[in-house]
């Protein structure tokens, strides 16, 4: 089945697609994704790719993580959230746990940013939803990581807490990310904090005011994007 899904894969490859994408996900020397490999393959025939092997196992997942090509990792990740979808549907707690430790023990191989965003808070987030702080520790570790992936699955994974109403660990992970050097880490923390603000906008005024001076600019713009024009403008000046 594996070998088969491959063979999917090379069958739906384009290789003008794969030079604009390999430009676009920073894949040069020094660069955040240096050496990622693109076929160049649209989403959502992944996604309906991904769909046709679902019943692929955790070892054949395994496998296309350890790829370094880059529709191989998002396509088992998209399988890995059907997965998880599908034991939430069947309340099989246990399958959702396994799912959530096997997506931890990769997190170093869930690296690009599509790759967190379309995975972290569907089955991190999703999973540490309704558990206790204790078990939410996991994001804390993850923010004070060195790898840069790592971080921000931290703090895309609030996605989920957000969504439901609940702020505190986006507002302390944002915290402890706030004196980051990565533009990725900047951006990723800049959109929690505006999905947050659209929810409660004093919430996001009370940080602001707090720590404006020392948020890195790009992470303060994305934040403040849903403000109006005059609060924006604001917040901008930063005295």
């Amino acid at each position: 089945m594996l070998s088969s899904l491959k063979q999917d894969l090379k069958s739906l490859a384009n290789k003008e697609k794969a030079i604009l994408l390999q430009r676009f996900f920073k894949t040069g020397k020094g660069e955040y994704g240096e050496g990622d490999i693109f076929l160049g393959i649209i989403v959502p025939k992944q996604r309906k790719v991904a769909k046709k092997y679902i019943n692929l196992s955790l070892n054949d997942l395994q496998v296309l993580l350890n790829s370094k090509i880059h529709e191989e990792r998002l396509i088992s990740l998209f399988i890995l959230v059907d997965k998880y979808k599908k034991a939430e549907k069947e309340n099989n707690e246990k399958q959702k746990q396994e799912i959530f430790n096997f997506y931890i023990k990769n997190a170093k191989n869930i690296n690009n940013w599509d790759l967190v965003d379309l995975s972290a808070p569907n089955i991190v987030g999703n999973y540490l939803l309704k558990k206790d702080d204790k078990e939410k520790q996991i994001l804390y570790k993850l923010a004070k990581s060195d790898n840069l992936w790592e971080k921000r699955i931290s703090i895309l994974s609030t996605f989920m807490f957000i969504k439901t109403h609940k702020f505190d660990d986006s507002i302390n992970i944002a915290e402890i990310l706030l004196n980051d050097k990565h533009d990725l880490i900047h951006k990723a923390v800049g959109w929690m904090l505006r999905e947050l603000g659209k929810r409660n906008e004093k919430l996001l005024i009370n940080f602001l005011n707090k720590h404006k001076k020392e948020m890195p600019r790009t992470m303060l713009r994305y934040s403040i994007e849903k403000f109006s024009n005059e609060k924006r403008k604001f917040f901008m000046q930063r005295p």
